[in-house]
């Protein structure tokens, strides 16, 4: 599929929009988005831009380390912040607005070291698209001032996923991303081991083959979403099998299949 005149229009619009900023500081976790945005940023700005990853225990470990290496491939200052998100009480309770905490927790320290940079712009990387789910983490950025480039100028998620593609980006077709913590239904308690159980039971997943899957937490019950296409190879012997007996070694009691498929922000729905 071509890039049309209009997506063409969009990065444009993008391109001006980071020129004006003359210095960014990018929240960077290594995701489309985020990487489309640090790349085309340092594109414009070059030395002006920073990229700014927090490291903390709902990013996954691979995400961190591929993100290091993405900022020294382009060449672009990367700074890191360790944060401990159980510093925060909201956060360990898991309210519906937990992300807002979240996000207000992270951005603090991003626009912080930013302004030891001598950068007043910090950005995130949400697109279009990210406007139609339930986010409170957005209102703790605006409430920041937090800027968000790639929504301005229109850019939906897969236009963003061509102009990766266009780049050479590697990250052009990786699967959506969210923080561990969007694993766990509302009102239950998050733990670090808890966070533990999540990221090892989706890595012994996709170390089989599948992608884009979710590995849901209900008290002990592992509520497994994969891609429809996928649901039927991952339900049959022996992977049926196997996932069920690695999930309940990792302490999950009950191991469930979704048979309407991943999908985004499904811990939302109980929320409509």
């Amino acid at each position: 599929m071509e890039i049309t005149s209009d997506i063409r229009n969009k990065e444009n619009a993008l391109i001006e929009r980071i020129k004006a900023a003359g210095k960014l500081a990018v929240a960077f976790s290594g995701g489309v988005d985020s990487t489309y945005l640090v790349y085309k940023a340092h594109e414009v700005l070059g030395d002006n831009v920073l990229a700014v990853t927090i490291r903390s225990q709902v990013l996954i470990n691979e995400d961190f380390e591929w993100t290091v290496e993405f900022c020294k491939s382009i060449g672009v200052k990367q700074a890191v912040i360790e944060c401990d998100v159980f510093d925060s009480e909201q956060f360990e309770n898991n309210p519906p607005d937990r992300c807002y905490y979240c996000k207000k927790m992270d951005f603090d320290a991003i626009k912080k070291v930013a302004a030891e940079y001598g950068i007043t712009e910090v950005a995130d990387g949400s697109n279009v698209d990210d406007t139609g789910d339930y986010r409170p983490g957005m209102r703790a950025m605006k409430e920041l001032g937090i800027v968000s480039p790639l929504k301005e100028s229109g850019l939906t998620k897969n236009d963003i996923r061509m102009l990766s593609k266009e780049a050479g980006l590697p990250t052009w077709d990786k699967p959506a991303a969210a923080c561990l913590a969007s694993r766990f239904a509302y009102g239950e308690k998050i733990t670090t081991e808890g966070l533990i159980r999540v990221a090892n039971a989706e890595k012994f997943i996709r170390d089989m083959g599948y992608r884009g899957i979710r590995v849901r937490v209900h008290g002990d019950i592992a509520r497994i979403e994969v891609g429809a296409p996928d649901i039927s190879s991952l339900a049959s012997d022996p992977v049926r099998e196997k996932i069920t007996a690695e999930l309940k070694r990792l302490g999950f009691k009950y191991v469930t299949l979704d048979l309407i498929g991943y999908r985004t922000g499904s811990m939302n729905e109980v929320l409509k």
